[in-house]
C-alpha cells in the first residue's frame, strides 16, 4: 500500500495548473497506488500494465458515469461511444472497429493522407512561412473528410480544421479554450447531424461502407437508428480523433529539428526505423495524461480501497515516462523498440487494453499508419526552422511546441 497524502485535500486546482506532472509527480513522492479527491470524488491513481489490465476490466471499472461534463460538451459529445458501457458500447464500438482496424481502410486513408500532404507542399512552397500545425490539420481534415464521404468544399476544410483543433485542444482548460472548444462542438454536431439526415432522406449518396454511411445506418444494441445528433457526434469521433494526429506530427517536426541524426537515418528508408521512431514519437511525447473511470463496486487494487463510485486514474505519461519500463525514459531513442517488441499494455499512449472489448481507442492502427507516413514525407521535405519558441508546456493539456512550428518550405 501507498504512502497517501492527504485523503481529504481536493487536487482539482494543482491538476488544472500543473498538467502533465500533477500526477506522475505524487506517484514520485508517494508511490503507487495512491489515493487522492478529483473534482470532490475519492480517487486512487494507478500505473503499470497490471494496472492496465485492472482499470480496462469492467468489473473494477466503468468509463461512460466517470467522463466529466466539460469533456462531453468538448472532446467526446454526449451520447459518444466512449459514455457507454456493456453490451451497449460493444455494438457502438464494433461499428468503429470494422472502420478503423480493418486493414484496407487503414491503407485507403493513410493514401488520402499522403495525396492530400503531397497536394500542400507546392502551395506551402509559394508562401514565406507555413505553421506545420496548421497546415497539418487542414491535410488532415481534407483527407479524412474525402475517405469518410462527407462532402467537403475546399473554402470550408480551413474553418473545418480549426473546429476540430478546438475541440481537442479545448477539453482539458478552464478559460477562453474551453469555450472554443464548447462553440466549435455546438456548430459541428449541428452540421454533422445534417449530413446524416440528407444520407436518411436520399439526398447524399456516400460510398458504401464509407464512415459517414457506415453511421447514418448503424443500429445500436436496441435495434434502433441512430438520433441524428448522435450519429452526428460519432461523425466527429472518426473526424476530430484523426485530425488530432496533427499534434504528433508537430512534435514529429520539433524531434527531427533537434535531433538532425534522426532526421538523416530516416531519409533512408528503413519501414523498421520508421515504425519504431513512431512508437517512441507516441511514447515520448505528451498526448493524453491519465484515463479515468469510476468503480461499480467497493474494488482493491494491490491493497488500495477503491469505494463503489470512486474514480480510479491509469497514468499514462507517467507509465510512458516510468524508468522501471524504460530505463531512461527521457532520452529519445527509437532503438529501444528495435530491440524489443511493443507491449500492448505498457505502452499506452492512447489508453490500454484490448479496443475490441474495452475502451481502448480504436484508431490507434490509423495513428501509426498516418504518423508512418506523415513522418516519412516530413524527414524528406526540403525546409528551414527559423528563429522562434519552440518550448513544450507540461503545464499546458495538450501540450503542443508553443510557436506550432513554423517553418519556410524551400523544396519537394
Amino acid at each position: 500500500m501507498s504512502s497517501n497524502p492527504s485523503p481529504l485535500a481536493d487536487r482539482t486546482v494543482a491538476l488544472l495548473l500543473k498538467g502533465y506532472a500533477w500526477l506522475p509527480g505524487l506517484v514520485r513522492r508517494h508511490g503507487h497506488p495512491l489515493s487522492t479527491r478529483l473534482m470532490g470524488r475519492p480517487a486512487v491513481a494507478v500505473r503499470g500494465p497490471e494496472a492496465v489490465r485492472f482499470v480496462y476490466d469492467e468489473r473494477h471499472v466503468v468509463r461512460g458515469p466517470a467522463l466529466p461534463e466539460p469533456v462531453l460538451s468538448t472532446l467526446f459529445g454526449k451520447g459518444a461511444v466512449h459514455t457507454l458501457d456493456g453490451e451497449a458500447h460493444r455494438v457502438r464500438k464494433a461499428m468503429f472497429l470494422s472502420l478503423l482496424t480493418d486493414p484496407g481502410q487503414v491503407a485507403d486513408l493513410t493514401e488520402q493522407v499522403a495525396d492530400a500532404w503531397e497536394r500542400a507542399v507546392p502551395e506551402w512552397a509559394e508562401r514565406e512561412e507555413i505553421v506545420l500545425f496548421d497546415e497539418a490539420a487542414v491535410v488532415l481534415t481534407r483527407a479524412v473528410c474525402r475517405w469518410a464521404g462527407v462532402p467537403l468544399e475546399e473554402a470550408d476544410a480551413r474553418p473545418l480544421s480549426r473546429d476540430l483543433v478546438a475541440m481537442v485542444d479545448g477539453f482539458a482548460t478552464a478559460g477562453p479554450r474551453h469555450w472554443r472548444a464548447r462553440r466549435a462542438r455546438s456548430r459541428r454536431e449541428f452540421w454533422a447531424a445534417g449530413v446524416v439526415e440528407e444520407v436518411r432522406d436520399d439526398a447524399l449518396a456516400p460510398p458504401e461502407g464509407s464512415a459517414l454511411d457506415v453511421i447514418a445506418r448503424h443500429r445500436d444494441a436496441d435495434g434502433l437508428l441512430l438520433e441524428p445528433r448522435v450519429a452526428g457526434v460519432e461523425l466527429l469521433n472518426v473526424l476530430r480523433p484523426t485530425v488530432a494526429v496533427t499534434w504528433f506530427v508537430s512534435f514529429a517536426g520539433h524531434l527531427l529539428h533537434h535531433r538532425p541524426d534522426v532526421r538523416d537515418r530516416l531519409w533512408a528508408d528503413d519501414a523498421a526505423y520508421l515504425a519504431a521512431f513512431v512508437h517512441e514519437l507516441r511514447r515520448f511525447y505528451p498526448f493524453a495524461p491519465f484515463v479515468g473511470g469510476r468503480a461499480p463496486a467497493d474494488v482493491s487494487f494491490r491493497g488500495e480501497e477503491i469505494p463503489e463510485g470512486g474514480m480510479v486514474l491509469l497514468d499514462l505519461f507517467g507509465q510512458n515516462h516510468d524508468e522501471e519500463l524504460w530505463g531512461d525514459p527521457y532520452v529519445f531513442r527509437p532503438e529501444r523498440f528495435l530491440r524489443r517488441p511493443v507491449e500492448r499494455d505498457e505502452l499506452v499512449p492512447q489508453g490500454g487494453g484490448d479496443p475490441a472489448r474495452g475502451h481502448r481507442c480504436p484508431g490507434e492502427a490509423v495513428t501509426i499508419a498516418l504518423l508512418e507516413a506523415l513522418t516519412l514525407r516530413l524527414a524528406r521535405l526540403e525546409h528551414e526552422v527559423p528563429e522562434q519558441d519552440l518550448r513544450i508546456s507540461l503545464h499546458r493539456v495538450p501540450a503542443r511546441p508553443r510557436s506550432g512550428l513554423r517553418i519556410t518550405v524551400t523544396g519537394k
